[in-house]
């Protein structure tokens, strides 16, 4: 990549394992129980999961409010596994060194949320965390595309983000599709909303490396059993351009 500031050892290899091993099914802890998040963590990691995604949400660029700072700092405290937090917040440049410090590795921003993208893309990187950038469903990939060369992850929201639950909206395969035909390989494309047993694999087939699920997880018994079908049906689909 060009214009890369380089970021922590351990965090540039957390990006570098989860690109080898794509696609990745990675668990939202929105939907976990909080009463039981440390034991929540636990159970994920047993089922074998490389990263685990964290939903911020401020109730004002979302119609909803989840946590913050204190969670994802608890979160660090209690596993090694890549946290890779989702700012769905106004302003978020104004939280990037703080979110860095409470232990986030991937910082992805809204396109939609600054008013220069490549700046807060670059200060992330900067911070030493790999750099995210998310769109709406409403959003085209072409809001993200010339950013190509700043970001390490880019988020593909499937749903209007701001709920879990929601059912999954299939433009974001063709959005999907045509960032993985113009995307440098290394940049990882992640979707996240709607994702069950009947989109997974879809998803992997139209380029997601990263797929971020939270109710075809976390409201089943055994999340062992639900990670290996997941995987499973999202490693049997070949690219579409392969």
């Amino acid at each position: 990549m060009v214009d890369q500031a380089p970021c922590s050892s351990a965090r540039r290899r957390h990006l570098e394992e989860l690109r080898s091993c794509a696609p990745v099914v990675v668990p939202s802890l929105l939907l976990c129980d909080f009463a039981n998040l440390e034991q929540e963590i636990l159970r994920v990691e047993a089922a074998g999961v490389r990263a685990l995604h964290l939903d911020v949400m401020d109730g004002h660029f979302v119609p909803n409010l989840s946590y913050g700072l204190t969670i994802v700092s608890a979160v660090r405290r209690v596993t090694q596994l890549p946290l890779d937090t989702h700012l769905m917040i106004a302003n978020p440049e104004r939280y990037l060194e703080a979110y860095y410090e409470a232990g986030a590795d991937i910082i992805t921003v809204h396109a939609e949320a600054v008013a220069k993208p490549a700046d807060v893309l670059r200060r992330i990187r900067e911070l030493g965390a790999g750099a995210g950038i998310a769109i709406k469903p409403g959003t085209p990939p072409s809001a993200v595309l010339r950013f190509a060369d700043l970001c390490d992850l880019v988020l593909v929201m499937s749903v209007e983000p701001g709920f879990g639950g929601q059912l999954f909206e299939s433009s974001a395969l063709g959005k999907l599709r045509e960032l993985r035909r113009h995307m440098p390989r290394e940049v990882l494309l992640e979707v996240d909303g709607g994702i069950n047993d009947n989109t997974i694999g879809p998803c992997a087939q139209a380029g997601a490396d990263l797929c971020v699920v939270g109710s075809a997880i976390f409201r089943h018994r055994d999340y062992s059993a639900r990670v290996r079908s997941l995987s499973s049906l999202a490693e049997s689909r070949p690219l579409d351009h392969e």
